[in-house]
């Protein structure tokens, strides 16, 4: 049995703990859209690779790496650390490209290729189609509202500053 810790020590290093991403990513639409864009492109990457459609095994293996890549990026915060880029955009046009890309290759698969692989590989692109185009959706809403917002602040910004050179030129 574990004896408890007295209240004055201190606790135990993170570990592995801190590879997780947080809690709120995985309870947030954006954090559950990413991962199932994830696992999908990566099923459909095995898929190909064990099909005789080995030359659409690329786009899978792309968008695998940039889901991942834009899911550890949210995790950890770096769209609130890296300003210059515009997140939204970057997002919005993943999720158009790949929602295009699954829907051309499921096709090609589903209809030139007999293997049970590529049916599968096909099959699941045709969901992963349906994920991206979702999420794609809802960023196209927010990234309108990010525009919004900047479209709002820039003509009340340029009021303000000729209001304040028209009194300095006086």
């Amino acid at each position: 049995m574990e004896e408890p810790e007295p209240p004055g020590a201190a606790a135990p290093p993170p570990g592995l703990r801190s590879l997780l991403p947080p809690r709120e990513l995985l309870g947030s639409r954006k954090g559950q859209l990413l991962l199932a864009e994830s696992v999908l492109s990566f099923i459909i990457f095995i898929c190909y690779i064990a099909s005789l459609a080995t030359s659409f095994m690329m786009a899978p293996l792309l968008e695998f790496l940039l889901a991942l890549f834009l899911f550890f990026a949210y995790a950890s915060k770096l769209n609130e650390k890296f300003k210059g880029l515009y997140w939204p955009l970057m997002d919005f046009l993943r999720c158009v490209t790949a929602a295009i890309i699954y829907f051309a290759i499921s096709i090609a698969a589903v209809s030139k290729y007999n293997d049970g692989a590529s049916k599968a590989a096909g099959v699941f692109g045709f969901i992963a189609t349906i994920v991206f185009a979702i999420d794609f959706y809802i960023t196209f809403n927010d990234l309108v509202t990010f525009l919004k917002q900047g479209s709002s602040d820039s003509p009340e910004g340029r009021k303000s500053e000729d209001e304040d050179s028209d009194s300095d030129s006086d």
